[in-house]
């Protein structure tokens, strides 16, 4: 009973500072999304390999993230890592954020707008020159191809 007094007190503490809710929290409508789409870019889950739909995909275009539309990847930085996943050996600037996983040892990476998981990156493999590759779940991705417009991102803010 003690510990339930205190969380309340401290959580109507916190609700009167003004703290903005994390871009999960928000009452943003991002992109409706499939049970198995919000398994991965929600709860940081994990697509079958070679199962995804970008996995063995190379038409020019603009890969965006599936949950808000952020442009995050261009086509002429995929390349063929035979991993299972699409892979990328470069981002859009300001795309994608890299925080440490959970489990301590990878790091995750992350739609920088609306903060949907989209797979991981590793260093040091020795792939391309730019020796990076994104492992990416195709459920966290949509595709527009070269010469379409890409739609409007929703922001969080």
């Amino acid at each position: 009973m003690i510990k339930q007094l205190v969380f309340v007190a401290v959580f109507l503490a916190m609700a009167g500072t003004g703290a903005a809710a994390s871009k999960e929290e928000s009452a943003v409508e991002y992109n409706e999304l499939s049970d198995q789409e919000a398994r991965v870019i929600i709860n940081k889950g994990t697509e079958r390999p070679f199962t995804g739909k970008f996995e063995d995909f190379w038409e020019d275009g603009t890969f965006i993230c599936r949950r808000c539309n952020t442009p995050l990847y261009e086509s002429n930085s995929k390349f063929n890592a035979r991993c299972g996943w699409p892979s990328f050996d470069d981002e859009i600037d300001g795309a994608v954020r890299r925080k440490t996983d959970a489990d301590g040892r990878r790091t995750e990476i992350l739609c920088e707008n609306c903060d949907g998981h989209l797979g991981h990156v590793f260093l040091g493999e020795q792939f391309t020159s730019k020796d990076t590759r994104h492992c990416v779940n195709s459920v966290s991705l949509d595709f527009i191809p070269k010469g379409e417009d890409l739609p409007e991102i929703i922001s969080p803010e």
